[in-house]
C-alpha cells in the first residue's frame, strides 16, 4: 500500500508536470526483476501495475531492470546502471528488493542523476528505496537510504522493523526541493486517496516498537548481521551451497540464501518445515520462474530477537544441514529442533 501511494502520488505530479500527456502514466521505470529479488509490490503485476505506460506496439509495461554483476548477480553493476538511464531516462528507480544480501548503490547512483538531469529538477528520475525488508537494519551497520540521496524510503514494519503489520513512507523532501508537490500529492493520496481506515489499533504497537528500535539501534542491527555472517558460513562449511560472496561471509543483511538444486526450493522447504525449521523456496536469478525454485531463503532476525547468537547459529547451520542433505518427509529431527527452540524463549531488544 506505500509503494502504491507513491506511485499514485508520482503519477499526479506527471499529469500536471505534463499538459500534452494527461494519463500521467510514467514514461520508463528502472526496477529490480523478481528474479534478482525484486519486490512483488514493485513489480507491474503487483501495485506498479497502473501506473507505468505501455509500448505501443507490444504492449508491455515500459520496465528495464538494473543490471548486475556477472560474478555476483545480487550486486547491481553500477557502470552499466548509469548507462541505462542515460539511454532510457526513466521517471523512477525503485531499489530495495526481496532478497537482499548487500548494499544497493544509492549514493552512487543518485550523485550520476544529479550531475546529469541537475538535482532540483523536477523532471529527473525519483530514487525510491524499498525498505520492506531491510527497515529495522537501515544505519551505520548497513545503509541509510535517504543519508545516501534516496528521495523516498518506503518499508513494512513487521519484518526486521519489528512491529505490527503496517506501511510507512518516509522523505528528508523539503518545501524548497522540486519535489516538494509530489509530498503533498503521498499526503493526499494516503488519506483518502487509498486509506479510510488506518488501524488505530494498531498504531501504539507501532509507537512502542519505533521507541525500542530507537533504544537498541546500536545493537539490534549489528547483531543481526553477525549472525546472518556466522550462519551463512556455517552452512557453507557444512558443505551447502551458499549465495553470495564468500569473501564478505556471503551476506551483509540478515538474509542468508541457499541453492537447493534445480527445482528443489519447495521440496526442500517442505522437508524443513516437517522438522519444524520455517523458511521458503525462493527462486534464484538462473531460474525459470518460482515454480521451478531452486533457492531457499532465511533470516536471522527472528531467533536473534530471541537471544541467539553467532554460536547458536553455527549450531542451528549443522542441523539444517542434516536435515537438507539426509532428511526426508518424517520429521526425524523435528523433537531435536524443539529442544534447542527451548532454549531461547525471552524476547530480547524490547523493554
Amino acid at each position: 500500500m506505500a509503494n502504491e501511494i507513491v506511485f499514485d502520488a508520482l503519477k499526479q505530479l506527471k499529469r500536471n508536470q505534463r499538459a500534452a500527456d494527461q494519463t500521467g502514466l510514467l514514461r520508463c521505470a528502472l526496477i529490480h526483476s523478481l528474479k534478482n529479488g525484486g519486490h512483488l509490490s514493485a513489480q507491474p503485476m503487483g501495485a506498479l501495475k497502473n501506473y507505468v505506460a505501455r509500448d505501443t506496439e507490444s504492449g508491455a509495461p515500459v520496465i528495464h531492470h538494473f543490471p548486475c554483476k556477472r560474478l555476483n548477480p545480487y550486486m547491481v553493476d553500477v557502470a552499466k546502471t548509469k548507462r541505462l538511464i542515460g539511454e532510457t531516462r526513466p521517471d523512477l528507480l525503485i531499489f530495495g528488493r526481496s532478497v537482499i544480501l548487500y548494499k544497493e548503490p544509492v549514493r552512487e547512483i543518485v550523485q550520476f542523476i544529479h550531475s546529469e538531469f541537475g538535482a532540483n529538477n523536477p523532471d529527473r528520475p525519483l530514487v525510491m528505496y524499498d525498505g520492506a525488508h531491510i527497515l529495522g537494519l537501515i544505519g551505520p551497520d548497513y545503509q541509510d537510504p535517504l543519508v545516501e540521496g534516496a528521495d523516498i524510503l518506503t518499508g513494512s514494519t513487521h519484518k526486521t522493523f519489528f512491529g505490527p503489520q503496517r506501511g510507512i513512507v518516509l522523505s528528508n523532501i523539503t518545501s524548497d526541493s522540486a519535489f516538494y508537490e509530489l509530498w503533498l500529492h503521498i499526503e493526499a493520496r494516503t488519506f483518502p486517496g487509498h486509506v479510510s481506515n488506518h488501524h488505530l489499533g494498531t498504531l501504539l504497537g507501532l509507537l512502542g516498537a519505533t521507541y525500542e528500535m530507537i533504544r537498541y539501534r546500536d545493537e539490534y542491527p549489528k547483531q543481526v548481521i553477525a549472525n546472518a555472517k556466522a550462519f551463512a558460513k556455517a552452512l557453507a562449511d557444512c558443505g551447502l551451497v551458499v549465495e553470495g560472496d564468500p569473501g564478505c561471509l556471503f551476506t551483509n543483511t540478515h538474509q542468508v540464501v541457499l541453492r537447493a538444486g534445480p527445482a528443489k526450493g519447495r521440496e526442500k522447504a517442505c522437508i524443513l518445515e516437517d522438522n519444524n525449521v520455517i523458511t521458503n523456496a525462493q527462486a534464484l536469478y538462473d531460474d525459470d520462474g518460482f515454480a521451478v525454485a531452486s533457492g531457499l531463503r532465511l533470516g536471522t532476525q527472528e531467533m536473534t530477537r530471541y537471544g541467539m547468537k553467532e554460536t547458536d547459529f553455527r549450531e542451528l547451520a549443522q542441523l539444517i544441514a542434516d536435515i537438507v542433505s539426509k532428511g526426508q518427509s518424517s520429521g526425524a529431527w523435528r523433537e531435536t529442533v524443539v529442544r534447542m527452540r527451548r532454549r531461547f524463549t525471552r524476547m530480547q531488544y524490547c523493554f
